[in-house]
This record gives C-alpha cells, structure tokens and sequence, in this order.
C-alpha cells in the first residue's frame, strides 16, 4: 500500500483517530463454491467494487457464497445487490452481523434468500 505524506488518512491516524478504510473483498474457493468475504461499510459510494465482482461471479458460477461476518454497515443498496444476484445464481448469504440480519428481517428478505450461519453449511 503505498502512502502520501500528509494525507487526510495521515492525518487523522496522528491524531489518534483511525478512519476505516474502503471496503474490502477477500474471494476463495471452497468445495468448488466461490466463496466472497466482505469487510467494511456498504452504501452507494462504495458498493461498485462488491457488485461488479458479484456480478462477474454470478454469471460464472451456479452458486455464489457471501460471507457478511465483516460488514460493518449494509444499507438497501447492499441489499438491492444481493437480491439482484438471488436472481442470477444461487446465492448464500453467511453470518449476516445484528445490523444486517435486522435490515433482512425488516424487509422480508430473510425469507427470500438462502442465509446460514456458516461457509461449511454454505459450500456443502
């Protein structure tokens, strides 16, 4: 990772204070299952890396695991993605965190999409 002396991120880590950074995806394959770890806060500003690799994976693959564990904030763009990809591919959702599995509960879409607690359950 290369860093600029001065940036806003320099700054705010001197001063004590972290800021998180972007969102990140980890991918591995598990029992010939794509398997996607997502880290970090979800919204409009930052779901195009999470989508465009879903998307991509969707389309190449006939079942697709996310694992939520890591998401620190889901807002409905995250969940508009999901739904979306429900509809290409089968789709797993693993360890949706309290925040998550609230906004699944609150629009019904816990009851759409296959969500469990683990990837072994997931990929088997």
């Amino acid at each position: 990772m290369t860093h600029t002396t001065g940036s806003d991120d320099d700054r705010s880590s001197e001063a004590g204070h972290s800021r998180p950074g972007p969102p990140a995806v980890v991918q591995y394959e598990s029992h010939g299952v794509q398997v996607f770890v997502a880290h970090g806060a979800y919204d409009p500003a930052s779901i195009a890396p999470l989508a465009e690799t879903l998307q991509a994976a969707a389309e190449k693959h006939s079942r697709v695991v996310v694992d939520t564990g890591g998401v620190t904030f889901a807002d409905s763009t995250f969940l508009n993605l999901l739904l979306g990809i429900h509809h290409t591919t089968d789709l797993r959702i693993v360890a949706p965190p309290a925040q998550l599995r609230r906004l699944l509960e609150l629009t019904g879409a816990d009851r759409v999409l296959k969500v469990q607690a683990n990837p072994e359950d997931a990929t088997a």
